[in-house]
């Protein structure tokens, strides 16, 4: 296959050149980079060499492949790096790509993939295109959104990086699918996609809460916390009201605190501990987001018995809240408790939630379906 060049919609796209490698291994020194990627660590000048001249040519050589430099067509300057890595037999090929961190945010690598993705159907006639990347790489994930691949499935990576999650996002796209120059990209791939890419793509913040007592915080679980939480699982009252494994094991509590941590990363949920003024465990809270309305959440949470009573719940409650409603532009936050959890019903309502009604068979309950109290609180409540 004979390597080509492509300029379109502001970028261009040529076959590497040796006089390249330069730029590739000071933008393969980039964190983010190395956290996503499978280029070698330490990234040395003679892999950028080694990348630019003998794998680039190969891969065209033996129509494997097509990698493109991404450059600007006026200065010439490197941005960044995309193309496919992987051609198959059946009309299948892989895209891959990485933005050089000095040409961020400029929207350069939606308009390379797409630019790639139009060749890869129009001059090579493949039938289809796939993205990969690993779980939490919401960068990755934004581009491939806004370059029109449906990306609604997960797998098992074969070479996850390391540190990283095993577990893969997948996306296709197929001829006809390719957005329009200029455009924001297909339904999903927009300002809400964005705003949360760039929240989950970040650490867990530290929310914080204001009591009569102090000041709370809310943060990511921590080894510390362990052992108050099986404490906590283990109360009768936890137990009768909530879905803990019973009986609860310290084994239980560190699988929480994985998930907790999977969560962020999948950007389905936030999932809080709340440490009171003295940064002792005072209770759990997680913000659960809907798989199937985007506008739409839920929060579950339970208190330590000995910080009960003392109005740390719904402080949290309502701190959590609001930045659903403003970090992740949710339309409405919902409450559900099983019918006679008088006290969860008094956190939220305390909290500004409204009683809508009561569900009958509203949740699952160990092995049952058990009527639910519902309310919830909508972003215009807060105002």
């Amino acid at each position: 296959m004979e390597p080509v060049e492509i300029i379109e919609d502001g970028v261009l796209l040529r076959p590497w050149r040796e006089a390249d490698a330069e730029a590739v291994h000071r933008a393969c020194q980039d964190p983010d980079i190395q956290r996503w990627t499978t280029v070698p660590r330490p990234y040395r000048p003679e892999h950028a060499h080694g990348f630019v001249t003998a794998m680039s040519r190969k891969s065209w050589a033996e129509g494997t492949g097509a990698p493109f430099a991404v450059c600007d067509p006026s200065t010439g300057e490197l941005l960044g790096s995309c193309g496919l890595i992987s051609i198959d037999e059946d009309g299948t090929g892989e895209v891959g790509y990485w933005t050089a961190p000095w040409a961020r945010g400029r929207g350069v690598m939606v308009r390379a993939t797409r630019a790639v993705a139009r060749w890869s159907f129009d001059s090579l006639g493949l039938r289809r295109l796939i993205w990969q990347a690993e779980v939490g790489n919401h960068a990755s994930r934004l581009v491939a959104l806004r370059a029109g691949f449906r990306v609604d499935g997960r797998l098992r990576l074969a070479n996850p990086a390391s540190p990283g999650s095993a577990d893969g996002w997948i996306g296709s796209l197929v001829p006809g699918e390719v957005p329009p120059a200029g455009s924001t990209g297909p339904a999903g791939a927009g300002t809400l996609v964005a705003r949360r890419a760039a929240v989950f793509g970040r650490p867990q913040p530290v929310l914080f809460a204001s009591t009569e007592v102090g000041e709370l915080r809310l943060r990511p679980m921590e080894e510390q916390d362990l052992d108050a939480v099986v404490q906590t699982c283990q109360d009768p009252e936890t137990i009768r009201w909530t879905t803990v494994p019973d009986p609860y094991a310290r084994a239980d509590a560190q699988g929480y605190q994985a998930y907790s941590r999977d969560a962020w990363a999948r950007g389905d949920a936030a999932c809080f501990v709340i440490a009171d003024p003295d940064d002792s465990y005072a209770g759990t809270i997680d913000l659960r987001l809907s798989p199937a309305d985007p506008l739409l959440a839920d929060v579950g949470f339970l208190t330590a018995p000995n910080a009960r009573g003392r109005g740390y719940m719904t402080a949290a409650l309502l701190a959590l809240s609001a930045w659903g409603f403003t970090a992740l532009g949710l339309a409405r936050v919902e409450w559900k408790a099983n019918v006679g959890n008088d006290a969860s019903r008094r956190v939220a309502e305390k909290a500004g939630f409204s009683f809508e009604g009561t569900a009958r068979g509203g949740v699952q309950h160990r092995g049952e379906r058990a009527d639910a109290w519902v309310a919830a609180l909508l972003a215009g409540d807060l105002r």
